[in-house]
Formats: C-alpha cells, structure tokens, sequence
C-alpha cells in the first residue's frame, strides 16, 4: 500500500469544524478533473467463500480487505480512496470504535477519505453487519 496521497487529490479538514480524525475519515476531499474515478460497490464481511463470521470487527477488517482486492484489481490501492460510504447495522458507538480501529490499521498514517456512515436495520445478507463502498482516483492515463 502506498504511504503517500496521490496527486489527483487531496484530502483536509477546515479550521472551523471539529477535527474528525479520532473517527478515522476526513471533511474534504477536492479531487482533480484529470482523474480517473474508480465507483466500488458495497463490500460486506464475507470471506472469499461468502462466509460471515457473527463477529463486527472480522466483519469490518474483512470488508476493508474485500475493498482492498477490488482497489488492487484496477491497480489502484486504499491511498487512492478519498469517499466512502458506510453502512452498520444496529450502530452503535462501540461499534464505532471497532470500525475506527479497523480503518486505522489499514490506512496507517494515511489521510482517512471522506466517509458519511448511516445506521441501518439490515443489509443484504442474513448476519452482514458492514457494508462500505468507496470511490477512488488514479491519475487520468492518456
């Protein structure tokens, strides 16, 4: 994973609003019109042979290693992410906490993308518990 932002954005948090970064995302994400836009579709806590573990947090680490993979196969990489949507079922502040420590591990001391995270009752699956989508931007290529 890359230890850096890439060009094509750039993530900040304005003097004036609380900083956001105890809870793992960023206020702003101004990105380039020279980007190419990658549109990630909700990745859940199933393993590769859809298994969900009835744990939130494997469900959480899962579901950013799922969004991991599908970064990596248009060749980009969680530095490349700069929104993402987050959905939890039966939200809650120790979950939270849980997703806070997952994000963390995975982008390290990387600038957390721009996140809106909106409690559900149910996501798709019997047992899923996270679901997050993510948009990305690569350098546009000629």
């Amino acid at each position: 994973m890359s230890t850096s932002q890439p060009a094509v954005f750039v993530l900040s948090n304005p003097e004036g609003l609380y900083d956001p970064s105890a809870n793992a995302y960023s206020h702003v994400a101004e990105v380039s019109t020279a980007a190419k836009l990658l549109y990630i579709a909700g990745q859940g806590g199933e393993d590769p042979a859809g298994t969900l573990s009835p744990d939130f947090a494997e469900q959480a680490r899962q579901a950013l290693l799922n969004l991991r993979t599908a970064l990596e196969s248009r060749g980009a990489s969680l530095a490349d992410v700069f929104k993402l949507t987050l959905l939890i079922v039966d939200h809650s502040e120790a979950r939270l906490a849980l997703w806070v420590a997952a994000a963390n591990a995975a982008w390290g001391q990387l600038s957390k993308p721009t996140c809106t995270l909106i409690p559900v009752p149910r996501l798709a699956l019997d047992g899923m518990q996270i679901e997050v989508d993510a948009v990305a931007a690569l350098p546009a290529t000629s």
